[in-house]
């Protein structure tokens, strides 16, 4: 059979089923690919489209296909496509094409699904399990998880797994070294809050909600380097500038540096902090529990990250990191847009050769104060 091969079913004689409405169930590669190739329209155009996953729920077995793909004639359109998510277990629709309002046009496709379901599997429909996912609007950082993420990039959802051998190695790199660092710059960090102390009120690490991989909210930690109770208002008009007027030239002193400059907020200690990176060191702690690696993207906050673009949101495909391909290679010199194709190429690209090869670049771009403000 060619690998290009589909699963064409019977048309079932039943009235109510249009009679040019063929249904054609895909196989699991061809149907991943689809996909993908929704999700990159999408991301281009703009234009939403929404997946339904049917799968058998726990302890249930999976319905007769022919009788399913029957009910799915009646709730789908010749436009969309169904095939298998997951071959035997798992069956999924795209709905492309759908209108803006996502969450009002889910409800609907939800409604015509069970009716559908109901009145052709009768009392099987209540072992199957319906799930829906609208691109681009699961992943707005309201923690859609794992599942959610795999579901619209099956074609990365591999390269995240945490069974695989080299993620293992990572995670263990990572472990090792946020323990080893933490023991051998323990002196630092008493002599950083020792110093934040004595120079302004206040704790003496900042806490902030970050969004991680998959878009999970933490709590982020750093050496404060900014006096307390200041407007964090000023840093978010600059972000949303920063990202929207991405093309801008490198003339206005706050346009084109990802932080603000002469930013009268930050203290004198701070300052040099973060012309160091210093105050990035409680972030190993992140490192040591799971929420961040060594090597990473950085963690947008919520503010940032609801002024993204769809393409930009890729770069909270993999675990964030203390430093990464565009800190050693730009630091806060290069534009928006650059910056996160940096990222999006080292989840693309990425190696635990490439990791090493970032970490012996950082202590250089650290202390050569490179970009940094």
């Amino acid at each position: 059979m060619s690998p290009l091969a589909t699963t064409r079913l019977p048309e079932p004689s039943d009235a109510k089923t249009p009679e040019n409405h063929q249904q054609v169930v895909l196989p699991e590669w061809v149907f991943r690919k689809m996909i993908s190739l929704e999700r990159s329209r999408a991301e281009r155009y703009g234009r939403r489209f929404v997946a339904m996953v049917l799968e058998s729920k726990p302890s249930s077995h999976f319905p007769d296909l022919l009788k399913l793909i029957e009910a799915l004639k009646h709730c789908t359109r010749d436009t969309d496509l169904t095939g298998w998510y997951h071959e035997n277990t798992a069956l999924g629709v795209l709905y492309t094409e759908v209108a803006d309002s996502g969450s009002l046009v889910v409800e609907v496709l939800a409604a015509k699904a069970r009716k559908a379901l109901i009145e052709t599997l009768g009392s099987e429909a209540s072992a199957v399990e319906l799930s829906f996912h609208v691109f681009p609007d699961d992943f707005d950082g309201r923690n859609p998880g794992r599942k959610a993420f795999s579901v619209m990039y099956p074609d990365l959802a591999r390269d995240t797994d945490p069974a695989r051998p080299s993620l293992i190695a990572k995670r263990c790199i990572d472990v090792f070294g946020s323990l080893a660092l933490l023991f051998l710059l323990a002196p630092v960090f008493f002599l950083i809050a020792c110093a934040i102390k004595c120079t302004s009120k206040g704790p003496v690490l900042f806490r902030q909600k970050r969004l991680g991989q998959f878009g999970e909210a933490f709590t982020f930690l750093k050496f404060r380097s900014m006096y307390v109770k200041n407007d964090q208002s000023v840093h978010e008009a600059y972000v949303k500038r920063f990202i929207r007027h991405n093309d801008a030239a490198h003339t206005d002193s706050d346009v084109g540096t990802y932080k603000i400059r002469n930013d009268p907020r930050v203290t004198k200690i701070g300052s040099f902090l973060r012309r160091t990176s210093l105050d990035e060191l409680p972030q190993l702690l992140h490192v040591l529990t799971g929420r961040m690696s060594l090597v990473g993207p950085r963690p947008p906050v919520q503010y940032e990250f609801s002024a993204y673009e769809t393409w930009h949101k890729r770069r909270l495909l993999v675990k964030p990191g203390i430093t990464g391909y565009w800190q050693v290679e730009g630091r806060s010199r290069v534009k928006f847009d650059e910056m996160v194709r940096m990222d999006i190429r080292y989840s693309r690209d990425w190696s635990l050769r490439l990791d090493l090869w970032i970490l012996l670049r950082t202590p250089r771009a650290v202390l050569s104060g490179n970009g940094a403000c």
